[in-house]
């Protein structure tokens, strides 16, 4: 499927309680969630045939609307039962799904509390955020212009549309740079986070991630500190100064589309992805692969 555009693929799209024709799902111009940004999502994989931590992307999709200020019309187990019902209708097994809520058409100014709410599920083959070649040897990050902002200014807390305008900016700064991506610094000037990754550092058997007080604390993140500690590691939570990169041995990149993913450079900074990176991708991949039951 690679190169088809999104809107022209083949298969279902759950959407609004009924499944329709990929081809078929779609919303009117003056969408208020295309003018305002009300609209929330969520990125999640399954892996042969399960849906890794369904639930928990599911109570975030609730909670980020709540925060952008509505309510998504469905519940928690009719959102799960969906996203069932679309791998099955597309004959998908390992794949990555994105339910998406938005506000809709019947008003086009900023208030918007009688406006319905809309939700889509859909789903497709995608392979990892990058390269295996990249992932193997570490890929190269730049800097990038734009910073995460305070809480006091946006929802850091939500998985919101508009919060991802200037990842897209900074994601293809890097990439008309020849970089991978871009780690962003937050507004106090302390490492954040890449586009759409949380990042890792590592020295010996320590290992220290920026403190998700203006960023999202990501699920494959808040996963991969509870492996690191299984197996050993001392993880530490923490504000870091971009300075203190050079006391570190290895990076990685954690995220539903990126999975676990070595980081060679960052800007001036060098990296060699070891054991520490190659103990975290095992463990994931050994976490999210289903296990067969006993009697198997």
């Amino acid at each position: 499927m690679a190169g088809v555009p999104m809107d022209q693929r083949d298969g279902w799209i759950w959407f609004d309680g009924e499944m329709k024709p990929w081809k078929d799902a779609k919303i009117h111009v003056l969408t208020h969630g295309l003018h305002y940004a009300s609209s929330v999502f969520e990125g999640q994989r399954a892996y042969g045939g399960e849906i890794f931590k369904l639930r928990q992307h599911t109570e975030r999709l609730i909670y980020s609307a709540r925060q952008l200020d509505f309510q998504i019309p469905y519940s928690a187990d009719e959102i799960d039962a969906a996203n069932r019902a679309v791998l099955e209708a597309n004959k998908l097994t390992d794949c990555y799904l994105r339910p998406v809520a938005w506000r809709g058409s019947e008003t086009i100014s900023v208030p918007a509390r009688e406006n319905t709410v809309h939700l889509a599920i859909a789903a497709w083959v995608w392979p990892s955020y990058f390269t295996m070649e990249e992932r193997l040897k570490g890929i190269r990050l730049m800097w990038a212009k734009w910073k995460r902002p305070s809480p006091e200014t946006i929802p850091s807390t939500a998985k919101a549309a508009g919060l991802y305008m200037i990842c897209t900016l900074s994601k293809h700064a890097a990439m008309d740079a020849g970089y991978a991506d871009a780690l962003m610094l937050d507004y106090r000037g302390l490492v954040a986070e890449a586009t759409g990754a949380n990042v890792f550092f590592i020295k010996g058997d320590e290992i220290h991630t920026p403190l998700p007080d203006c960023f999202l604390n990501g699920i494959t993140r808040q996963t991969v500190i509870e492996l690191a500690r299984a197996k050993g590691f001392k993880v530490i939570e923490r504000h870091i100064k971009p300075e203190e990169l050079s006391n570190y041995d290895e990076c990685f990149l954690t995220g539903t589309a990126a999975e676990v993913t070595p980081v060679s450079e960052i800007g001036d900074f060098r990296f060699t992805p070891g054991i520490g990176c190659k103990t975290l991708i095992d463990a994931y991949t050994d976490a999210v692969t289903p296990k067969r039951q006993a009697a198997e």
